[in-house]
């Protein structure tokens, strides 16, 4: 009797055993979901494509420079129907990304796509910054800006590129000017020659310009704010031409540009309009005889208008 009951107990142990065995066997193993990573080729407009050109160029003219550093944003769709860029809760929420010397930009932590097929909109601007309202972003451009160093750090840039579908490959974001570029060009009138102005000690000042502004990281558009300031514009490769970024604002009053030559203000009364993206000439001759200055005004996009003006 008890051998039987022994010969029973080592069978249920081998069928236990072997039904455990089984059960091993058969189980699937998850598979890991795959992570794309997020690579970024972002230029700014009017920039060389070519990586290895644009890396010796200046962000203000052709392209970004090395250890220039951007904010990202990256929203999500919901299906086919776009996400809402928030201050918070992005699913990228303002990386910074760092231009290097090669030629590539690199996160400070790497990112990574929702999944294999949830599209996206990306959000870029420069310069990078810890925006606290990413519909009213404060910014100034410098109120001296007569080197390069203060030039450059009154220039705001900014870039979508939406509905991206999930890749491997490098998303692209062209980044444009959002402020003006004014270029001022001084001419000799009646009682100067162009060997006189290069000899010439000449300075030049815009009057009544707002260099505050809020930025709105959703659409790229700048208000300006504050009080009107005067700017101090950057040479421009000589003596009698330079340039200054500006605020879109609309500038009026007395002295709108005052140029110096030789310790004698030549001084404009204008009102002008400075439209976002936009580089706008000022041709000012300044002529002894009409104790003034005329002026010649050219937008730099296809307006083809000139706003000329005599100013005494």
């Amino acid at each position: 009797m008890k051998l039987h009951l022994l010969g029973g107990s080592c069978l249920l142990a081998l069928l236990s055993a072997c039904s455990s065995g089984e059960e091993e066997q058969i189980k699937i193993p998850e598979v890991p979901v795959k992570q794309i990573p997020i690579t970024l080729n972002c230029v700014a407009s009017n920039a060389s494509v070519n990586a290895d050109e644009s890396v010796h160029t200046r962000i203000t003219d052709w392209g970004y420079e090395s250890q220039d550093k951007i904010g990202l944003y990256v929203v999500n769709y919901n299906g086919t129907t776009p996400g809402t860029l928030q201050n918070n809760g992005n699913h990228v929420n303002n990386m910074r990304f760092t231009y290097g010397s090669n030629g590539t930009w690199s996160p400070d932590k790497e990112i990574f796509w929702k999944d294999e097929n949830t599209q996206a909109d990306f959000y870029c601007y420069f310069p990078y910054a810890t925006p606290s309202d990413i519909s009213a972003h404060s910014f100034s451009v410098k109120e001296d800006q007569s080197t390069e160093q203060a030039y450059k750090a009154s220039e705001f840039l900014y870039g979508k590129t939406s509905g991206v579908a999930p890749t491997e490959d490098a998303v692209s974001i062209t980044t444009k000017h959002i402020f003006s570029c004014a270029v001022i060009n001084v001419k000799a009138g009646n009682g100067f020659t162009d060997e006189i102005l290069a000899q010439s000690t000449i300075s030049v000042k815009m009057n009544g310009i707002k260099t505050g502004a809020t930025v709105n990281l959703t659409n790229g558009t700048a208000t300006a704010t504050g009080t009107a300031k005067t700017i101090l514009p950057l040479e421009n490769g000589n003596n009698r031409s330079c340039k200054a970024l500006v605020v879109p604002q609309t500038a009026s009053g007395d002295n709108f540009i005052t140029v110096n030559i030789d310790g004698r203000d030549f001084n404009l009364n204008k009102e002008f309009t400075f439209v976002g993206g936009k580089r706008h000439t000022f041709s000012v001759t300044v002529s002894k005889t009409s104790n003034g200055i005329n002026v010649g005004i050219g937008a730099w996009e296809d307006d083809d208008i000139d706003n000329g003006g005599v100013a005494e």
